[in-house]
């Protein structure tokens, strides 16, 4: 049985003014356009609808079984158009956001406060895991975008870069007299070494870096945080490869220097990510122009 849709909903309008004239006016319709709509469904369901009175008209017996379901249905497809309405217009919903703990820490907050200001009814969620990690949630459907360690070779995502950033090599106040002069990769390799665990998107590309210069490195800590890596650093367990724009509180203050190297590390991103076969929701939408007003993404 293939009815329309809105010869159900003059139905019911019909039904709750108990009159084709009122029914009429509350849709914005003529009258005969009512009447005939209610001929039709008659017709096509084989039952009769209505029985007229001095007053306009009631529902028969088969009327007014059909008028409990329809109206109940209508009114869930008009709950439903409000919450797409609603979420659509940042009512409600819920935004679910993969990234790792040192960009959640030293680059997302801000933003995730400003999104939330402005967007108090999204829920938001927040995911902590590897760049790897991150990429096979996005294709799982486990989260709506991912904010990575760059670069990212997969196909079937869709980068939006936001900050470069630069791998730099840091040391307590126990090395600073003794690397005063600027050194090579060779001979800083030959240092203990405190850096990332080898999962990490920012090690693999240091250590990339590194093996393209014919250099391998060997190091005598490995971390699973920027934040230790700065901590250990810093009670002179050794030189820690960190990322210098989150480490901007500890060079200011002299916690830790920076060691000059001959050759820097070209620099790196760091960037959104999403499924390119998925449309983006409003909320996420909007958590990037967020981020696009401070930021030029590219």
């Amino acid at each position: 049985m293939k009815v329309k849709l809105d010869l159900y909903k003059i139905f019911c309008e019909v039904a709750k003014c108990q009159s084709f004239s009122k029914g009429a006016k509350k849709l914005y319709m003529t009258q005969p356009a009512v009447s005939q709509a209610i001929m039709q469904l008659e017709r096509e369901l084989d039952i009769r609808l209505f029985t007229r009175t001095p007053k306009g008209v009631i529902l028969t017996n088969q009327g007014q079984l059909l008028f409990e379901h329809i109206n109940s249905a209508i009114n869930l497809i008009k709950v439903g158009e409000k919450k797409l309405l609603e979420s659509q217009n940042l009512m409600v919903g819920e935004l679910k956001i993969g990234v790792g703990d040192t960009i959640s820490r030293y680059f997302l907050l801000p933003y995730l406060e400003k999104f939330h200001d402005e967007s108090p009814n999204i829920k938001l969620k927040i995911i902590n895991r590897t760049t790897l990690e991150l990429c096979a949630m996005l294709k799982s459907g486990e989260i709506d975008m991912a904010i990575c360690n760059l670069p990212i070779k997969d196909s079937s995502l869709e980068i939006k870069k936001c900050i470069d950033v630069h791998d730099i090599f840091v040391c307590g106040e126990k090395y600073r007299d003794t690397l005063k002069k600027p050194l090579s990769l060779e001979e800083l390799v030959s240092l203990p070494l405190i850096i990332l665990e080898s999962k990490s998107n920012s090690r693999q590309y240091v250590e990339k870096y590194m093996l393209s210069k014919g250099i391998k490195i060997a190091p005598e800590i490995e971390l699973g945080s920027h934040d230790l890596l700065l901590e250990f650093a810093k009670i002179n367990l050794g030189i820690a490869c960190v990322i210098k724009e989150f480490s901007k509180d500890y060079l200011k203050n002299r916690m830790l220097y920076e060691v000059e190297t001959t050759e820097k590390i070209p620099r790196r991103s760091i960037g959104f990510c999403f499924l390119k076969s998925v449309t983006l929701s409003p909320s996420s939408i909007k958590f990037i122009e967020i981020v696009k007003g401070d930021i030029p993404l590219g």
